[in-house]
């Protein structure tokens, strides 16, 4: 019975991989992250885990910059070629240029060496409620604005229509590819077309839990967004700018 019991468990917790190539460092992860209940595995190469990603598709990866075979961000963008999972980057850099680096290839959070346990568990449980609640289609918000029309849960604001069944967005017709982050804090913006929201608010609403000092998050996230959404990037038309104050979807 016990026996049965722990093979149930083992199909419903969520398993995250582990990528580092420090033993000591995998080890307290390891012990850290199961005393929470989630099944771990783990790999100490770059190649390792994107072969390891690829068979058992992890619900969430920490994953180090500095690997040997292959480093860390390249892994990245090979492993959200191939399916979307949140990845959390765990370096000893502390430079703007690799945390900006890390987002763009699609990162979804990043925390620096020496870190606290407690922290990196707190960042891997909001990164996973995230996911869950957009698997459940869980709205962040009510629409209010008249202007924002709902049909078979969706949202249309002028020329741009998101899906939230089906994690689409299309603009003036065309499908555009998005990450479930960016696909996020573009629905929490157009959800309310027209307001401005602070980058402080989008990291807390979209990123899930306080992370304020680093709103440099949202803004590389948001150039990305306005990379696939704008025909021109220096004069958006749909996600706008409030200079010193956050962004917005305009509802004109």
């Amino acid at each position: 019975m016990e026996e049965e019991m722990d093979l149930e468990y083992e199909k419903t917790a969520k398993t995250i991989l582990i990528v580092d190539d420090e033993a000591h460092i995998r080890d307290i992860l390891l012990y850290n992250l199961k005393k929470e209940g989630y099944n771990v595995i783990e790999a100490s190469d770059g190649i390792s885990a994107i072969n390891i990603a690829a068979d058992q598709r992890p619900d969430l990866i920490l994953l180090d910059i500095m690997l040997p075979k292959l480093d860390g961000l390249s892994v990245c963008k090979r492993i959200k070629n191939s399916y979307n999972v949140p990845i959390l980057m765990l370096t000893a850099k502390d430079t703007e240029i690799d945390k900006i680096l890390g987002l763009e290839l699609g990162a979804d959070d990043y925390i620096t060496k020496p870190f606290s346990v407690r922290e990196l568990v707190a960042r891997v449980k909001a990164n996973l409620r995230k996911v869950e609640a957009s698997n459940n289609n869980v709205p962040k918000i009510e629409a209010e604005d008249v202007e924002t029309k709902k049909k078979d849960r969706k949202i249309i604001v002028n020329d741009l229509e998101l899906d939230l069944d089906r994690f689409e967005v299309k603009v003036r017709g065309q499908v555009i590819d998005l990450t479930l982050r960016e696909f996020e804090v573009l629905r929490f913006l157009a959800s309310q077309p027209g307001q401005v929201v602070t980058r402080e608010n989008l990291l807390e609403k979209v990123w899930g839990y306080e992370y304020y000092g680093d709103i440099r998050t949202v803004d590389v996230t948001v150039r990305r967004i306005r990379e696939k959404i704008e025909n021109d990037t220096s004069m958006p038309k749909i996600l706008i700018t409030k200079r010193g104050v956050g962004y917005y979807i305009s509802s004109k």
